[in-house]
């Protein structure tokens, strides 16, 4: 993710730890941290809900819920309002600073997007869309990066229609991030869940079955419902296609069989379900950054 030239241009460096610059807005705000020195223990609440994402960096995070994660860029964390951040910066240097977003949402534009949601989303296991009152940890998607890189446009951005632009982009992004938590919860806890929830279920047939070929019938045939109901479902309940779905378990899949390389390249691509080496090595440059090559030569003894 970038900062735009206009936040460089009007920004003052007057800390070198946690230099803050911040954007208001009606109910939401955005504040850029930036530190230059190492640095331990650094204390930081909001007394706000809050998206925190990195931009550049490493962060050590120390919460109540989860001591001494490391906080990289590409991720981001949901903090409940008043929740006590102590922070280590351990490669934070004059020339390679940390630098971090934290984007607090006012109460009544998160209620009313949860309203929203539960009004036209309806869920398949009968719960309603909830705020998430825990910590959430998560790697950005990219529907998520794109927003918050359009979210930090914004805001840095001198138009005066700003809080207009801001306030769309921000229902959008609560609507996805909820979606992202639910389709965590699903993915992590799929055998638990899979006995009374209809999408845990199917979650977890995929995820036993990757190296078979995946028909969105069989899957709507084992859901119970017609193909165009459950695309919609889904989707709406886990924020992507069960077509994406699957191509990102298994490339998950394929990553873990990569760390031992005892196992041929070609073994670990046809394991997770593909029939294309091409079409694997795109799939996953494009969602790791990497070829598997590169990817797999982390863990071979030089």
């Amino acid at each position: 993710m970038q900062l735009p030239e206009s936040f460089y241009r009007s920004r003052k460096l007057v800390d070198l730890v946690e230099n803050q610059t911040s954007y208001e807005l009606e109910d939401s705000a955005l504040h850029i941290f930036e530190t230059h020195l190492r640095a331990n223990r650094v204390q930081l609440q909001f007394g706000s809900f809050v998206l925190a994402s990195m931009f550049h960096g490493k962060k050590i995070m120390h919460l109540r819920q989860k001591p001494g994660f490391d906080f990289l860029p590409g991720e981001s964390l949901i903090l409940p309002a008043d929740e006590l951040m102590r922070i280590d910066f351990p490669e934070a240097r004059e020339d390679n600073p940390t630098r971090c977003l934290a984007m607090e949402i006012g109460d009544e534009r998160l209620n009313y997007t949860v309203q929203l949601m539960n009004e036209k989303m309806t869920r398949t296991d009968g719960q309603e869309w909830n705020l998430l009152d825990y910590n959430f940890h998560f790697t950005n998607d990219n529907s998520i990066y794109q927003i918050l890189q359009r979210l930090v446009y914004l805001y840095t951005e001198n138009h005066p229609s700003k809080d207009l632009f801001v306030s769309n982009m921000l229902q959008e992004l609560v609507v996805r991030i909820l979606q992202a938590n639910a389709r965590k919860t699903y993915t992590d806890n799929a055998a638990a869940l899979a006995g009374g929830k209809r999408l845990a279920y199917i979650v977890q047939f995929i995820r036993d079955n990757l190296h078979n070929p995946l028909t969105i019938r069989e899957l709507s045939n084992k859901a119970c419902m017609s193909e165009s109901h459950f695309y919609k479902v889904f989707k709406q309940e886990m924020g992507i296609s069960p077509t994406d779905f699957i191509n990102q378990q298994r490339i998950e899949k394929a990553t873990h069989l990569l760390e031992d390389p005892a196992i041929d390249l070609t073994e670990v691509f046809l394991a997770s379900g593909f029939t294309n080496r091409s079409y694997f090595n795109r799939l996953f440059k494009r969602q790791k950054g990497i070829s598997p090559t590169v990817y797999r030569n982390r863990f071979i003894q030089g």
